[in-house]
């Protein structure tokens, strides 16, 4: 029964492999974007879905699927800063540089 529950285990493991495989053949390859600024703690939004502050997004980055994508970055007392990407597949990394203007008061 040992060799029975062998084979089985590796019938198993190579089933799951293979879903692994084409799992990952099927996922979209993503587009790097890299994003530096003036105002470290003003907020990220992708798409209108918070990601963090812009100090965060700038040492990490974020993983864009392909598509286009609005950023926008916003923080009290300045004027929102507001911009369009296009991902593709294969693309190099999307490199984008935040000035946030103060508003007058």
């Amino acid at each position: 029964m040992g060799m029975m529950d062998a084979a089985r285990k590796t019938r198993a493991a190579a089933i799951l492999l293979l879903g692994l495989a084409a799992c990952v053949a099927r996922a979209p390859a993503t587009v790097s974007l890299r994003m530096k600024g003036n105002v470290p703690d003003a907020s990220v939004t992708i798409d209108d879905e918070y990601v963090g502050a812009l100090a965060h997004v700038a040492a990490r980055g974020v993983a864009l699927p392909p598509g286009p994508h609005r950023i926008t970055v916003e923080k009290a007392g300045y004027f929102p800063w507001d911009r369009l990407v296009q991902a593709k597949s294969g693309d190099p990394p999307i490199h984008l540089q935040v000035q946030l203007t103060p508003v007058p008061d």
